[in-house]
């Protein structure tokens, strides 16, 4: 009998799975359990959005696009990019439209990495970062945000990770799963690192637009000297509700952009079309859905801010994303302990931080992408379930 898994390679065994879904395919088991875990907005993609997406298919647009995307929505994403940042790119040549923000970021790492490069990873971070770097044949070295700096990441902490093999640095802020942001001085600092160790920086913003109390966001390509040495990533998923229409988008130089084409259009060669005329219509007529998104949002992240608090669990509060990142060392538990047993006993789904990396145990991540009925029902479960211990 053939021992398939010895002809597996070694590097995609050693990756580990998400730790994101091994509680919710215990809970997607259960009955009456409330979900603070994944990272998907409960709001449907506005109407308007979809229309445009039945109104091509009426008129028969089902055929590849250019292996860049349709010039149509490149020239949108940089037109968003010069009203609201400043910013000029070619939509000729500084764009490449892709399937979703995960496949930008993968083919940027590839992009970039050869095998041995290292490439700095704060963490607690989003958990493609690390394995996507392996799977580049890269070394993600985790650099730890201190939580007594609300996970906001400085040169001070980068700066002894720093080695004569250190290609690049990956920052994603607005945070996931920590709900942190960084000031126009903090991306400054770390614009002057990044031109000190000539790094090249993969800046993730897909939460970009997810800021709450008058907090607006800062593009780190929009920093001195940075346009060219970033590879910008963003896209639709989370501010307009289009998680299931994958669609994403890098911003960089022409060199960057052009080897990245080259990996997309044998891997993917171009995006759906469908979702595409539908990311068009989300740029020029999306912004009012969006904005009552956010304004959503933040009610929910005030109810989960003080509802967590009143549990007794102390949390900085995030001011970007829909997470919360509440410290549960109190309870005298690990953090999966604490996921597994408030999953059994109180039917609450939430994140172990330790997923996000090494940084994370000690907490939680809570999504409060979820109707205010079934956040305030789930603070009142964790409520109990924190006096019970």
């Amino acid at each position: 009998m053939i021992n398939w898994n010895d002809r597996i390679s070694p590097v995609v065994k050693n990756v580990p799975p998400s730790g994101i879904r091994k509680f919710f395919d215990i809970a997607s088991e259960m009955e009456d359990v409330i979900s603070l875990g994944v990272g998907e907005p409960d709001f449907i993609t506005p109407w308007s959005i979809r229309e445009s997406c039945v109104y091509g298919l009426e008129q028969g647009y089902t055929s590849y696009t250019a292996n860049r995307g349709l010039m149509e929505l490149r020239e949108e994403i940089c037109i968003l990019h010069k009203n609201r940042f400043d910013l000029d790119y070619d939509p000729k040549t500084n764009v490449l439209v892709t399937v979703g923000v995960s496949e930008a970021l993968d083919i940027a790492m590839r992009t970039i990495l050869c095998p041995g490069d290292e490439i700095l990873i704060p963490e607690p971070c989003y958990v493609s970062y690390k394995a996507c770097a392996t799977l580049a044949g890269g070394i993600p070295v985790p650099v730890a945000a201190k939580a007594a700096n609300d996970f906001r990441i400085t040169p001070d902490d980068l700066e002894p990770h720093v080695s004569p093999k250190t290609k690049a640095l990956l920052i994603g802020y607005p945070n996931n799963p920590t709900g942190a942001i960084l000031s126009k001085e903090e991306l400054e600092a770390i614009a002057r690192f990044a031109i000190k160790h000539d790094l090249i920086v993969i800046s993730d913003e897909i939460y970009g637009d997810l800021t709450y109390g008058g907090v607006k966001h800062i593009c780190f390509a929009g920093l001195p000297e940075m346009k060219d040495r970033t590879i910008l990533l963003n896209g639709f998923s989370k501010a307009y509700a289009m998680t299931g229409w994958r669609i994403g988008y890098a911003l960089s130089n022409p060199d960057i952009i052009a080897a990245m084409t080259k990996i997309h259009q044998y891997t993917m060669l171009c995006a759906p079309i469908t979702a595409q005329i539908a990311a068009v219509e989300a740029l020029r007529h999306g912004e009012k859905y969006m904005r009552k998104m956010v304004s959503e949002y933040d009610k929910r992240r005030r109810l989960i801010y003080d509802g967590l608090q009143n549990a007794g669990l102390k949390c900085f509060e995030p001011k970007g994303a829909f997470y919360i990142f509440p410290d549960i060392t109190s309870t005298g538990l690990t953090s999966e302990e604490f996921a597994e047993k408030i999953l059994i006993q109180e039917h609450v789904a939430l994140v172990p931080g330790n997923a996000f990396g090494e940084s994370g145990e000690g907490f939680v991540r809570c999504s409060y992408a979820t109707s205010i009925e079934q956040i305030s029902e789930a603070l009142a479960r964790i409520e109990h379930f924190v006096n019970n211990l």
